[in-house]
């Protein structure tokens, strides 16, 4: 009797051992931003992994993009981050000047099959050899313009900087002084004259190594230059004109519903909010990249439009490595997700969505993307070159200009000073 109770105390614990560890599960936590369609493609996602992996359960923590920084900032500062975190490229400053902000996702670079993503979009979120995020898709700023208002002007889409230069004057003598070739503003415009410069000197406004401002005072004094020259030359308008219609998002004013303003310097994962609320029947094409004769670089602003990471006080690392390698390169994970994120950088999560003809090759975004892809880019942008406070100071010079307030070279000499002060505090 008692040989009897002991095989059968022994039975039960070995049969309890064997559902416990059948019922075993890992618990990650994952966080994102964004809107709604792109949260139930990420849910929907997450319920396909859990099918694959059904010992890994995968919390979602999502909101929109207002407030998400700030939340983000207080759980790394507190240790409590997400497994894994959507993040931005230029966010690598703040969480990561050092390499030490996130995992190292080259520890599990097999598992991420980090060979699938480009060399040079790797190089971009790599810091101090530490692979700090997989670039889940790239955007590329490039130029879209109104076919029909460049056909009314009787103008051909530039092939070169001087051809852009002189199309202002055009547009203005055959359509009238409220036509332009383009509107683009401070962030466009430091990123458009930041690719003439590249192509025709090949040096980057920012310094590489030091992440402070590149060019001496000439240069800089130049690089204002070219911004009144394109004002007065009509080709956009100064932002003493561009105040006078109003605060607003760009693509829901009057002049670019109606044509008058003629293209875009734009993401290329930006541009179908342009696109639709154009006034039927006008639409936006893809143009030629401009390039200076000789030039061997686009001096292209291409960037990761975000990012997968890992946090760096993740007690599941292999796991939280299964779950970004099946969003970004698995068919089940990358078809749930479709374009959510945009076009994937993973050349397999690419051809899945290629092959279930989820990818419009006609699009402009694909377009954009694939024209990004084939121009000449050696100089990469660093996470500094469209930094908001410094965009926010050359907004304030080019209005300085406009409302002859400065000359090129007070701006240079304001704008470098200033610059660097805030590159210094930021890059500490």
């Amino acid at each position: 009797m008692m040989k009897r109770t002991l095989l059968a105390t022994l039975t039960a614990l070995a049969l309890g051992s064997i559902a416990s560890s059948a019922y075993a599960q890992t618990e990650l936590r994952m966080s994102w931003w964004g809107g709604n369609s792109r949260h139930q493609a990420t849910l929907k996602a997450l319920e396909k992994f859990h099918e694959k992996y059904p010992d890994i359960v995968v919390k979602g923590e999502y909101t929109g993009w207002d407030g998400h920084l700030s939340r983000l900032t207080t759980q790394i500062a507190g240790n409590t981050e997400p497994d894994v975190m959507q993040t931005n490229w230029n966010w690598l400053p703040i969480f990561s000047r050092d390499g030490e902000g996130f995992y190292d996702m080259f520890q599990e670079k097999d598992a991420l099959q980090v060979n699938q993503f480009p060399s040079q979009a790797i190089k971009m979120t790599t810091i101090s050899g530490k692979l700090e995020g997989l670039p889940v898709s790239m955007t590329s700023r490039v130029f879209y313009y109104n076919k029909d208002t460049w056909e009314k002007a009787g103008v051909a889409y530039p092939t070169n900087w001087d051809d852009l230069m002189k199309s202002g004057k055009a547009f203005e003598k055959k359509l009238g002084e409220d036509y332009y070739p383009l509107v683009i503003e401070a962030r466009d415009i430091f990123a458009m004259n930041r690719s003439y410069y590249i192509q025709k000197f090949g040096k980057d406004i920012i310094n590489h190594d030091t992440n402070m401002l590149n060019f001496d005072k000439k240069e800089m004094t130049d690089f204002f230059q070219m911004y009144v020259d394109q004002v007065k030359n009509h080709v956009f308008p100064s932002t003493k004109e561009y105040a006078s219609y109003g605060k607003g998002n760009l693509y829901e004013m009057r002049p670019w519903i109606d044509g008058r303003f003629g293209g875009l310097y734009m993401w290329d994962t930006a541009v179908p909010k342009y696109s639709d609320n154009l006034q039927p029947p006008m639409s936006l094409e893809l143009g030629p990249y401009p390039m200076a004769p000789g030039a061997k670089d686009a001096g292209l602003l291409a960037r990761p439009s975000m990012m997968f990471s890992i946090g760096r006080n993740t007690k599941h690392p292999d796991e939280a490595a299964k779950l970004v390698n099946f969003l970004l390169n698995d068919p089940d994970g990358v078809k749930a997700l479709g374009l959510a994120r945009g076009i994937p950088m993973s050349k397999k999560g690419l051809g899945i969505l290629q092959s279930s003809g989820e990818i419009d090759k006609h699009s402009l975004s694909y377009e954009g993307y694939e024209q990004a892809q084939n121009l000449p880019q050696v100089i990469t942008p660093t996470t500094y070159t469209d930094n908001a406070q410094l965009m926010e100071l050359f907004q304030e010079e080019m209005e300085h200009l406009d409302y002859g307030q400065s000359t090129p070279a007070e701006s240079a000499k304001n704008f470098l000073r200033r610059g660097n002060r805030v590159l210094a505090r930021i890059a500490k």
